[in-house]
């Protein structure tokens, strides 16, 4: 069986490093094929109307703690990593690095090996560990258990200098406050990402750990030493320090617009600011609480906040922090969408993502509404206008299209979803699932009544 060309067009094409206006892009047998302008796309083919979505690369995400109801921390485990997996790609992700935030030396230990499987089982999107504490201060802890927070002893660097064989990538906040340079330098050239956060240490503390090893620092201005006009802290070593480079959580509330529009300008390169999620369980779903090692987290006008009003996590996706990035802050949209894809690939050390010849894959590409407002499926112009004509699919009277999201992946909150039509999915190789997201019914219920007339 042969299977057609499928042609993009009518949209901007990111690549990773550049948006492409007025091109098409080709994809055969889900492999990217050939990219030129919009009147030298093939004549053969199916044609896919992007109506002025945006088709790009994935996301990739440095730091989620949770998904689809369920935190890392409660259970790290096999089958934790596969419902966050489902879930991020739903919201675009392609690549996540499941966090691990302060725990106990058992959790770290499960942890890992429940990373290691998942990496050797091709559990999609997963591709290393972030381990976020206990190595921090307890001054700068946020919402992480102070009970919990201790220095790196001699047996936890061996275990992790372990993990590090062990995993392809893996990533770790420390504090000086709890580790020695001595210990940085040992798990950097042991191949680790370190990463300084959770700290209250000074400027002059901040630049000897980089020039020890660290090359990266955790959520800019978050739980970390300010910038002030005799001490610029960890902020400032990190906006200063050229081969350091930051992630930042971009939803409006962890960080002002306005500082974020500061940051960006002053930032020192090569190294750049890269966006992460800081996603919890709530992410992908319709929750209003959970609970974080016995604590409750409540989710309220788009935060999460400890009851003491610490901030716990993001109720947050790359998309929507692409767009306070190109909306609040005044970011160009190219460098808003590298943000979430090129640059922390390239501090990953992964391959430059791209449109390669025989080599990227379309199942790796996302379509980003043309206002940044959400993910669809890449190749489902003929669902999305049957939604349009169908404004109360779920019995609700809501928007149909407003409130429903497409999404990749056999699970959602933890129902397998039914198979569409041939005819309605066209030549969508995985299930689309869709949940309503005003009414909360599952995606069992709303499939149903998916079928056109």
């Amino acid at each position: 069986m042969t299977h057609p060309v499928r042609i993009f067009r009518n949209g901007p094409i990111f690549d990773g490093h550049r948006l492409r206006i007025g091109a098409f892009a080709a994809f055969e047998e889900g492999r990217f094929t050939q990219f030129g302008a919009e009147e030298n796309a093939p004549q053969t083919g199916i044609e896919i109307d992007l109506d002025g979505d945006i088709l790009s690369v994935g996301y990739v995400d440095l730091q989620v703690n949770g998904g689809g109801g369920v935190m890392f921390n409660a259970n790290p485990s096999v089958e934790t990593l596969q419902r966050m997996s489902v879930t991020h790609r739903s919201l675009g992700v392609t690549k996540i690095l499941p966090t691990l935030i302060s725990d106990t030396a058992e959790k770290t230990r499960a942890a890992i090996a429940a990373a290691k499987e998942a990496i050797e089982t091709s559990v999609p999107g997963i591709f290393g560990l972030h381990l976020e504490g206990p190595h921090l201060s307890i001054t700068c802890k946020g919402a992480h258990d102070a009970a919990l927070i201790r220095p790196m002893e001699a047996e936890d660097l061996a275990e992790l200098l372990d993990a590090a064989r062990e995993l392809p990538f893996l990533k770790m906040t420390v504090a000086p406050e709890s580790v020695s340079e001595d210990q940085v330098s040992q798990l950097t050239r042991a191949g680790v990402l370190v990463s300084l956060g959770h700290s209250d240490a000074d400027f002059d503390t901040c630049q000897r750990y980089f020039a020890a090893g660290a090359r990266c620092t955790t959520h800019l201005f978050n739980a970390m030493s300010q910038i002030t006009n005799r001490a610029p802290g960890l902020a400032g070593a990190a906006i200063a320090n050229g081969a350091v480079s930051t992630g930042l959580i971009a939803d409006g509330i962890h960080v002002h617009p306005e500082v974020m529009r500061l940051a960006w300008q002053a930032k020192q390169g090569p190294g750049q600011i890269f966006l992460v999620s800081d996603a919890v369980a709530v992410a992908g779903t319709m929750l209003s609480r959970f609970e974080l090692g016995g604590r409750s987290i409540q989710r309220k006008e788009g935060q999460l906040r400890l009851t003491d009003g610490t901030l716990a996590g993001a109720d947050l996706d790359l998309t929507r922090a692409i767009s306070v990035l190109v909306n609040q802050v005044g970011v160009d949209l190219d460098q808003a969408l590298a943000a979430a894809t090129s640059v922390p690939a390239a501090l990953c050390g992964f391959p430059a993502p791209g449109l390669h010849a025989g080599v990227t894959r379309q199942n790796n590409m996302i379509r980003i509404r043309a206002d940044l407002s959400g993910i669809l499926p890449i190749t489902q112009p003929a669902l999305r206008r049957w939604f349009a004509r169908s404004p109360a699919l779920c019995g609700s009277g809501s928007p149909g299209i407003a409130n429903f999201r497409g999404i990749y992946g056999p699970l959602v909150g933890g129902k397998i979803a039914h198979s569409i039509k041939a005819s309605l999915r066209q030549d969508c190789s995985a299930h689309i699932v869709c949940r309503c997201w005003s009414c909360a019914k599952s995606a069992d219920q709303v499939i149903q009544k998916m079928t056109p007339e």
